[in-house]
């Protein structure tokens, strides 16, 4: 009956009848508490109108009303005791598509499910009348990008808002720091975004999440520490590095991470924390505290702990990446696990290794291959550690949720083969847009009350730019959304007709992706 993505339950309307969907809408609030609102859902619209007067006969109504829906499980990300209501009502009929729900935010995901009704029925024209009844099973739903190590400008990031806010997520985690570059211009260490840097002024991040914020996308700013660190040695030298393991000092292919318990590094550590914090609008601030390669065990757990009680100090909630579960966890804290299985499907041999190309081309050698596992051994305690202690998980698997990941060459187009081959991280086995639809976030078994939320990532050791990131995310965000909205993964035959509607889509939004041969676009 329709192609939305993520899925949502719908009933034929009575009487039956189709509604055309070509020309010009109007969208319109049905009370002032919702004219703001309303005035995204035009932008979001726009793209895929031809344009027309305010009086157009078909209208896109938003109104609120007293109708409760089942709560989602895990934290909301923009604050608050109690994740918001998000759930909605929709009804297409002769009149239009009218939108009701409790809340602000239901009222506007229920405009993005009307925008992809009227996106992709444009081929046919017209719309069943149809009744809709939607809610999101996780609070937390997440995109992760990576403009620390490829740039992306404000106006290339307000575009990733609102494909985000069309597929119902509402994180944007925005990684600005790590060895490649720093992104955000802090007036307490200048030396940080050096002249002719690319980087996000006060003013940029501010405009960025006031733009988020209209469509109820919550940003999270990531430091990345106490590992990924070169940029702030250049900025601050003379810092120490953290103790190193027996032998391994000096000979670990990567910068030494930072020491928190050193008294200098602290207090640099803390003005830049102080002013990130106060920069943000929401409650999170995500720390990083992964990959510290190189700094003993207890080295980096004391540095964990010091990051946490910085940030608790500035008045927010740290979030940081599963290892940080090895120094403790609280209840309130939430570790992003990414180190599942398939993270550790490394060769423990020569001959193994030489089977591995993907790995021989990223230069990884037994030795490093073995550090590697040493550091990453800890990780499969991580989830149980964060349960344990109360904390929350947010489920990022690298094996699935990592958009980074190469395309099979088998599926590519011949078009888009040379593409195939470029894209992606070199150290992950190529693999399908099916593969990430098999995503289940309900197979860990975590107890609801320690579940965070869902977020994809897609980090940008191997692209050049917007396009790159657009076809890295597209076809497989959807299906992540799919999965974070509803709380199972797709059924990939239904599914993937439904995915064949939205190419059209994202060429009206001028949003590259790969059309996998997977997926019978239309």
């Amino acid at each position: 009956m329709n192609a939305v993505i993520p899925h949502a339950e719908t009933r034929p309307a009575s009487p039956a009848g189709t509604l055309r969907t070509t020309g010009p809408w109007r969208v319109r609030a049905a009370g002032p508490a919702l004219e703001r609102t309303a005035g995204a859902v035009r932008e979001l619209l726009a793209p895929h109108l031809p344009g027309g007067p305010d009086g157009a006969p078909r209208e896109l109504v938003i109104g609120l009303d007293d109708e409760a829906s089942t709560p989602p499980l895990g934290i909301a990300p923009a604050g608050g005791e109690r994740p918001v209501d998000e759930g909605y009502r929709l009804r297409v009929d002769t009149d239009g598509i009218t939108c009701l729900a409790r809340t602000p935010e239901g009222a506007f995901r229920g405009a993005t499910t009307a925008v992809q009704l009227i996106a992709t029925s444009r081929a046919s024209g017209e719309l069943p009348f149809q009744e809709l009844t939607d809610a999101p099973r996780y609070a937390w739903r997440g995109l992760m990008v990576d403009p620390a190590r490829t740039f992306l400008t404000p106006d290339e990031l307000r575009r990733i808002i609102d494909l985000a806010a069309l597929y119902k997520l509402n994180v944007l985690h925005l990684h600005l720091t790590d060895n490649e570059g720093w992104r955000i211009q802090l007036p307490g260490t200048p030396g940080l975004t050096a002249p002719g840097a690319e980087f996000y002024t006060a003013a940029d991040y501010r405009a960025l999440q006031e733009y988020a914020a209209r469509r109820f996308v919550t940003v999270v700013p990531e430091i990345d520490l106490p590992g990924h660190c070169a940029t702030l040695r250049d900025a601050v030298p003379g810092l120490p590095p953290a103790p190193a393991p027996a032998g391994l000092a000096g000979r670990f292919p990567f910068v030494p991470p930072l020491d928190l318990t050193d008294g200098a590094t602290r207090a640099a550590v803390t003005r830049i924390l102080a002013d990130v914090c106060a920069l943000t609008d929401g409650p999170y601030v995500h720390i990083g505290a992964d990959e510290a390669f190189g700094a003993t065990p207890e080295s980096f757990e004391d540095s964990v702990r010091e990051l946490r009680a910085i940030v608790r100090s500035l008045g927010k909630h740290p979030v940081a990446w599963q290892e940080s579960a090895r120094a403790g966890v609280e209840p309130g804290d939430i570790t992003q696990y990414w180190v599942d299985v398939a993270m550790m499907d490394l060769p423990d041999t020569a001959d193994e290794l030489a089977a591995r190309p993907e790995l021989v081309a990223a230069g990884r050698t037994l030795e490093i291959i073995g550090a590697l596992k040493t550091f990453f051994a800890p990780t499969d305690e991580d989830l149980r550690r964060t349960v344990e202690g109360g904390g929350r998980v947010l489920l990022s698997p690298q094996s699935h949720l990592y958009l980074d990941r190469p395309y099979a060459a088998q599926f590519a187009p011949p078009e888009q083969a040379d593409e195939a081959a470029r894209l992606g991280f070199d150290g992950y086995r190529p693999l399908g847009v099916r593969h990430t639809a098999r995503w289940d976030p309900g197979a860990y078994a975590i107890p609801d009350a320690c579940v965070a939320g869902v977020e994809a990532t897609v980090f940008a050791e191997r692209f050049a730019g917007f396009d790159d990131v657009s076809v890295l995310l597209l076809p497989r965000l959807a299906s992540v959304a799919e999965a974070a909205w509803c709380g199972r993964a797709p059924r990939w035959a239904e599914y993937r007709e439904r995915l064949a509607r939205h190419g059209r889509l994202w060429t009206d939004r001028d949003l590259p992706y790969f059309a996998s041969t997977e997926v019978p676009w239309r």
